[in-house]
């Protein structure tokens, strides 16, 4: 094909294949016109609507970043000032794109406010509509929820405006998850069936697998787990019939690694029970069976889930994506601190932050920053450091950043995570801050009560379990200085007293069972029974993650 063709044909037909989502036939259409493109001629005319366009096509899955380089380096800074003004707003469109792709979000937002500034001067409303879109897009990766949605139902309207419902239905896909992210789960859900219906006739299987991702994690926000690894699937499936390496492929197959470790803890959890109930002395008949297997179930759903996420971050490497592979390293970490193996969590953890501070990703930062406090209380459980004092000073430091980075953002469910660890590791100091553990508490439940049931919040429970039990020490010292026992014999009063200060000295012995039991002279097994009671030391072994 020559280089002189004329462009308007093609690309009229790329714009009403976007706007109708016969992805298909537009990236034949492309494929048709590759050598074309590799001589590519910025002086003709509707070279650089033709350019916008393509980019909006490479954002679907056409070539890749390479082609947008290639042509964007075809239309010099110096030779600007002589495009038409709806040639130079497609032009930075193109750029938007490819600073969205590079991950330097800030920058895209700055291409894409130029083009939505220019609504009163480019007859286009298309461009407008997807525009508006991408600036939702870029909101959301920054944790600007508000501002995100604020640009997407923009983009639905003004697409629904052109009477293009399925290029809307695309921005409803995002609308669904912005109010998933708000805790308006019904609401979510009735958005994401609307946009099925709309996309179910297309080839749009990106969009279609985005649909079932969405429907996975609100699923898995309802601890219907076995659900939302349906719908993980699913998703994997419509991403892999567009492309095996798509970037939304990765995401999915961390989703599904994700579940398969959320199911893993609640079958440990489940053995755990099992066998108190057999020390309990309670009927065990076929339950040494059934744990055997329910062990292999564990172990198996754990390779799983190393494997998806192996292969995950081999996808998220070849885009060069950090808040994927980070995501990665994220996931990994919580599988090795499941296992108890808290050096490999701790070195996942921190390659994860690296990655989000190289692009000054708040969101990523934030959950790595949690998980790492996380792996400090836990070495503090363990009593495995001969420092704890140091350990102390990590965990605080890292709650502190968590806190600070997850401010940055509008997401309510990461900072209130992050004052949860914080207010846990108030309670883990060798001297306990209960007031300060308490704010968190307090602001943590005020960023959560709108988002309604708070399934899942195992960690937000164990901080009000301890804070409950610290009011409860004040209020017997205060009844027995009055000589209330309240029909309690000296027994059972030595034993509540026991079960108050115990927890006390382990807290100022350095938490070394050992140290207490000399100190107190009681044996270490009654120690351990009474500090297991408070809370203070799990068996349960359940640390959920954080969404993204």
């Amino acid at each position: 094909m020559g280089v002189n063709i004329g462009l308007a044909p093609l690309i009229a037909q790329l714009r009403e294949d976007l706007a109708f989502r016969r992805i298909g036939s537009g990236l034949e259409a492309l494929e048709t016109h590759r050598s074309w493109l590799a001589a590519f001629d910025p002086t003709q005319e509707n070279a650089a609507a033709l350019f916008g366009i393509i980019a909006q096509w490479v954002d679907i899955g056409f070539a890749g970043p390479e082609l947008l380089r290639d042509l964007l380096s075809r239309f010099p800074k110096q030779s600007r000032a002589c495009l038409h003004l709806l040639d130079y707003v497609h032009l930075r469109m193109a750029e938007g794109l490819m600073a969205m792709r590079e991950e330097e979000f800030e920058q895209a937002t700055r291409h894409l406010q130029f083009v939505q500034s220019m609504e009163d001067e480019v007859p286009d409303t298309a461009l407008l509509a997807v525009s508006s879109f991408w600036m939702g897009r870029c909101l959301r990766q920054e944790g600007r929820y508000d501002d995100a949605l604020s640009y997407t139902v923009k983009g639905r309207d003004l697409a629904l405006s052109l009477g293009y419902e399925k290029m809307a239905a695309v921005m409803q896909v995002m609308e669904s998850w912005l109010a998933f992210q708000k805790g308006k789960l019904k609401e979510a859900g009735a958005i994401l069936r609307e946009a099925e219906r709309a996309l179910s006739d297309t080839d749009d299987f990106i969009s279609r697998g985005n649909i079932q991702s969405a429907y996975g994690r609100i699923a898995r926000r309802q601890g219907r787990y076995d659900r939302a690894l349906e719908h993980f699937e699913a998703s994997l499936l419509e991403y892999k019939r567009r492309d095996p390496h798509h970037i939304h492929l990765a995401r999915a197959l961390v989703n599904t690694a994700y579940v398969k470790r959320l199911i893993a803890l609640r079958t440990q959890n489940a053995i755990d029970q099992k066998l108190a109930h057999r020390r309990s002395g309670a009927s065990t008949n076929g339950a040494v069976e059934q744990v055997r297997s329910e062990r292999s179930q564990i172990q198996l759903l754990r390779a799983e889930a190393l494997a998806q996420l192996s292969e995950a971050l081999g996808i998220y490497e070849r885009h060069h994506n950090h808040r994927g592979i980070g995501s990665v390293h994220i996931n990994y970490s919580y599988l090795h601190l499941d296992e108890g193996d808290l050096d490999r969590a701790s070195s996942e953890a921190a390659e994860a932050f690296r990655h989000g501070e190289e692009k000054r990703d708040s969101i990523l930062m934030a959950r790595a920053r949690i998980l790492q406090c996380m792996i400090e209380n836990a070495r503090l459980e363990e009593q495995i450091d001969e420092d704890p004092e140091r350990r102390v000073h990590l965990a605080h430091d890292f709650a502190h950043d968590a806190v600070e980075c997850a401010k940055q953002t509008q997401n309510r469910r990461l900072l209130a995570r992050a004052l949860v660890w914080e207010g846990l590791t108030h309670c883990n100091a060798g001297s306990p801050d209960r007031e300060a553990a308490r704010r968190c508490c307090d602001a943590a439940i005020a960023l959560l009560r709108p988002s309604g049931p708070l399934y899942g919040w195992e960690d937000l429970e164990n901080l009000k379990s301890r804070l409950s039990h610290s009011g409860q020490v004040d209020a017997a010292l205060h009844d027995w200085s009055k000589g209330l026992t309240h029909d309690k014999t000296f027994q059972q009063i030595t034993e509540e007293f026991a079960n108050l200060l115990i927890p006390r000295v382990w807290e100022r012995e350095g938490r070394k069972i050992s140290r207490v039991a000399v100190r107190l002279s009681i044996s270490p097994k009654k120690v351990r029974r009474i500090l297991h009671a408070a809370g203070l030391i799990r068996e349960d072994r359940q640390r959920m993650g954080v969404e993204r």
